[in-house]
């Protein structure tokens, strides 16, 4: 492919079409060196190509050759198969074992005869932007690394907070009640010392999900250790709506039934508690408190059993909690 580009630099010099080319390509290159993350270089690409080629549906997408994973970047326009006869497939190499992909489709065969003409031109700009493609993805997965869970790719402790912080410094005060919702699984240390850490994380991961499927886009989950996960709800539900979205979670994931061998089709069952404290704006308690209470009224509702929501607001002096 390398020799392509410098073909179409050589040719320039006396083809006015290839000149024309090549300062597309340029084009592109300067764009994307403006990027601040990989969507918005997905979104440039795109935008190249419907400008220059009249393309109007794209599929971006970087695929993970050591876990055979594919997570699609960005999406436009209608959807299309890569075996279609219309359709264009691109691999863009980073020189990382993640490679980005760039698939589209043509709308009619004439159109597909004028993409075809165009090839060398769209390949030669994928080669040119490649290591910015590379640096993209670097970048990614750094801020991935540094703020998810590496086993339920929810956030890290630090990371979540850090979010709450700014969300209400951004929320000009707007956001009166933040709900606090700290899960944990019921005798979780049973499943490492049965199984292994492997069937261990995939209930982990079973539970991210659970979590995930009730909550809000605006809500945020952070795994704070072991088994114990932090939701803080922000779309301004009121206290009973977080209270019933709490027991949702608990009935959804005492219902599934998690796959831990599939040669005897052994099947496992785990239930959780959840313990619920309300953040204030105007009031004295901090967040980090508030994070503190809702873990206290965790490890209350797991003395009560499982399956159990228990309120920190609900706390008695007559309640034992042994934290240690």
């Amino acid at each position: 492919m390398k020799n392509k580009i410098l073909e179409l630099i050589r040719s320039s010099a006396t083809n006015e079409n290839d000149y024309k080319s090549l300062v597309t390509i340029f084009n592109l290159y300067e764009q994307l060196q403006y990027a601040t993350n990989i969507k918005q270089m997905a979104e440039d690409i795109f935008i190249w190509l419907n400008k220059e080629f009249n393309i109007d549906n794209l599929t971006f997408s970087l695929f993970d050759i050591n876990k055979n994973h594919r997570e699609k970047i960005l999406v436009k326009g209608e959807e299309f198969y890569l075996d279609d006869d219309l359709s264009y497939f691109f691999i863009i190499n980073t020189q990382t074992s993640l490679n980005a992909t760039v698939s589209f489709s043509a709308t009619s065969k004439v159109h597909y005869k004028v993409l075809e003409n165009q090839y060398n031109t769209i390949e030669a700009a994928f080669l040119q932007i490649s290591p910015i493609i590379q640096n993209g993805i670097l970048k990614k997965n750094f801020i991935e690394s540094s703020s998810l869970d590496s086993v339920t790719n929810v956030y890290n402790r630090n990371y979540l907070i850090e979010n709450l912080t700014t969300h209400l410094r951004l929320s000009n005060n707007k956001q009166n009640e933040i709900y606090f919702l700290m899960i944990g699984i019921d005798h979780f240390k049973a499943v490492i010392d049965e199984f292994d850490y492997d069937i261990a994380d995939k209930v982990l991961i079973e539970l991210a999900k659970v979590i995930h499927s009730n909550i809000n886009e605006f809500d945020m989950v952070g795994r704070l250790n072991g088994d114990e996960f932090l939701v803080s709800i922000l779309n301004n539900a009121s206290e009973f709506q977080a209270e019933e979205l709490a027991k949702r979670i608990i009935y959804d994931f005492a219902e599934l039934s998690i796959l831990v061998d599939e040669e005897k089709d052994l099947r496992l069952k785990k239930t959780i508690c959840i313990g619920f404290e309300v953040y204030r704006l105007n009031s004295e308690t901090s967040i980090t408190d508030c994070i503190k209470n809702a873990d206290i009224a965790l490890y209350e509702a797991k003395n009560k059993g499982r399956s159990q929501l228990f309120k920190f607001g609900d706390l008695s002096a007559e309640d034992n909690i042994d934290l240690f």
